[in-house]
């Protein structure tokens, strides 16, 4: 079996250099005309010249919301690699198993139920309830696609992948419910959430969000080589000493953890756990080790791409950064199921 395809330390440099170019980009594209140097010298104190609105939107705007695409786009796609590898199906990632579904659910519910204390209470809108209720909401989806998917013989990706199906459609039912009952303000709030933004970034979200990277990272990169095992099928990773419960149950929380966490400060953005896990075995191969590391680099390379481009296509408007996302990655989707169908026949 062909382990690697192309040495990680030769296309991790070169992904990092894109993201560095992209990072530089991000900052100084948008409907304010900002240059390099200017961009530079707002991060230099004893530079006095700068307008002070354009170091506002260089430090206070763009800057922050670029952080936070970072690291939502490397947890999205850490995450997608891990359930793909953990489901050995291609087509497997946190939406389609349900958990984006029920994360969505809870933050919604949060945000209809509790957007009258936000005026009061921001920061622990912002900061407790939402993320707090898109957790639960994600952990209770996977709890029931696992419990749904698993019997004393063991666990069905097929079952799980319909429960999943099943749960994001009950999701988006509830979802329907609360936008009908809710106030005018609570119908605007859900229906840009939905759609995915980056633009509503903060410090203590984005604190919060490379917080939950760096431990996802450590904990996966930890798992990597059980993951390999789990390529093999669940009875040679068993032979192979691997504790499949137990790899599968706190995989699968982890999961619903970080996917709860990006949906609470960004809304739904789908087809980065998808397309990415893809695009990195491409380069590199299926081997975990470095697997992981590559996808959550291009992760956070792609979802900061998409999100200039909705910035910039529809200027001084913005679009919802899910909507580019679906647009890149809906035809990415459609090819991987013509080869599954390929493989099939």
């Amino acid at each position: 079996m062909q382990i690697q395809r192309l040495p990680l330390k030769i296309v991790f440099p070169v992904g990092l250099s894109l993201l560095f170019l992209a990072v530089a980009t991000s900052v100084i594209v948008g409907p304010m005309a900002i240059t390099l140097s200017q961009s530079l010298k707002a991060f230099t104190p004893w530079q006095s010249e700068l307008p002070a609105h354009i170091q506002i939107v260089i430090q206070q705007i763009r800057l922050p919301r670029t952080l936070l695409c970072i690291a939502i786009g490397a947890i999205l796609a850490l995450c997608g690699a891990v359930m793909q590898g953990l489901f050995r199906n291609p087509l497997a990632d946190p939406g389609i198993i349900g958990v984006s579904g029920g994360a969505s659910l809870g933050a919604a519910l949060a945000i209809v139920l509790f957007g009258s204390l936000a005026s009061s209470f921001p920061i622990l809108l912002t900061l407790g309830t939402v993320p707090i209720m898109a957790f639960l909401g994600g952990a209770v989806s996977t709890w029931l696609v696992y419990t749904l998917g698993t019997d004393k013989n063991g666990t069905s990706v097929t079952i799980m992948l319909l429960a999943g199906v099943a749960i994001g459609a009950l999701s988006g039912a509830a979802l329907g419910l609360m936008n009908y009952f809710a106030d005018d303000q609570a119908l605007r709030d859900l229906s840009l959430w939905t759609m995915g933004s980056l633009a509503g970034a903060t410090w203590p979200g984005i604190a919060l969000a490379f917080s939950t990277f760096g431990i996802l990272m450590w904990v996966f990169d930890r798992k990597a080589n059980a993951l390999n095992a789990f390529l093999l099928g669940e009875a040679e990773a068993k032979h192979m000493g691997v504790n499949v419960q137990a790899l599968k149950r706190s995989l699968i929380l982890l999961c619903a953890a970080g996917v709860g966490v990006c949906v609470s400060l960004t809304g739904v953005i789908g087809f980065i756990g998808l397309i990415i896990p893809h695009l990195g075995r491409m380069l590199t191969g299926p081997n975990h080790k470095s697997l992981l590391p590559l996808s959550a680099l291009l992760g956070a390379l792609i979802l900061l791409i998409a999100d200039m481009i909705a910035r910039v296509i529809a200027a001084p408007a913005e679009l919802p950064v899910g909507i580019i996302t679906a647009i890149l990655g809906a035809p990415f989707f459609i090819l991987l199921l013509i080869k599954q169908k390929g493989r099939l026949s």
